[in-house]
């Protein structure tokens, strides 16, 4: 399968290399394709540049945003929060027409520090302003809520033993990545919370998943609705 993943963060490169091994066709948006491969990584940062990631998952293509999304028969948003609404206008609305767009993206605000807060919560989502932005897209909500490592291997913790939700407008879109995600990462119990509406509880789960994060100094954790 064509796929075509908008960000070159830890969460896209995590997500390109497993679709990559599992076969994929797979190709990788930025803003700026040969910026991204001479940028350097962050002043104390631990992860290489991307150039160096790239060496070692030469499948992946790396393009713009616009090739990026012309390219893949569905599209991820796997772009930070503050970056979600410049990447998929990048991508353009011809270019992702009708297409799913799985947004993984979480309205976080770290110019505070850590904890991070949401720029949008309550009253709307960033999966909404996104659906709103483009109306044609069949938005599917998901993986937002766990660390990238677990999106892609929900088996590294408690057996896989543990919840995954999705949230969108699209009955037919929701049941596709739900299948999706059995298919490509293994994921067992998945959970429709009904339209993109739902988004916002998704996304609001971030502040206690920080917190999580800073009390047990890992990511490696999720949360399981017992039923």
């Amino acid at each position: 399968m064509k796929i075509g993943i908008l960000g070159t963060g830890i969460v896209g490169q995590t997500l390109a290399g497993a679709l990559a091994a599992k076969g994929h066709d797979v190709m990788i948006g930025t803003r700026d394709p040969q910026a991204t491969m001479q940028r350097e990584s962050a002043s104390g940062a631990s992860r290489a540049p991307f150039r160096d990631w790239h060496k070692n998952n030469p499948a992946v293509k790396l393009r713009t945003f616009a090739e990026t999304a012309r390219f893949g028969e569905a599209v991820i948003n796997a772009t930070s929060g503050s970056g979600a609404h410049g990447a998929v206008e990048g991508a353009g609305a011809e270019a992702l027409g009708h297409k799913i767009l799985l947004d993984l993206s979480n309205p976080l605000d770290f110019s505070k520090g850590f904890p991070p807060t949401l720029t949008v919560s309550n009253t709307d989502s960033l999966a909404e302003q996104l659906q709103r932005a483009f109306p044609r897209v069949r938005l599917v909500k998901t993986l937002n809520t766990t660390t990238a490592a677990l999106m892609v291997n929900p088996a590294a913790v408690g057996d896989g033993d543990h919840t995954m939700f999705v949230a969108g407008n699209d009955a037919e879109a929701k049941a596709q990545v739900k299948g999706w995600l059995g298919e490509w990462f293994g994921w067992r119990d998945v959970i429709d919370l009904g339209d993109v509406t739902n988004a916002r509880g998704m996304e609001m789960l971030l502040p206690i998943w920080t917190r999580l994060y800073g009390a047990l100094g890992s990511p490696m954790f999720n949360f399981k609705i017992v039923r």
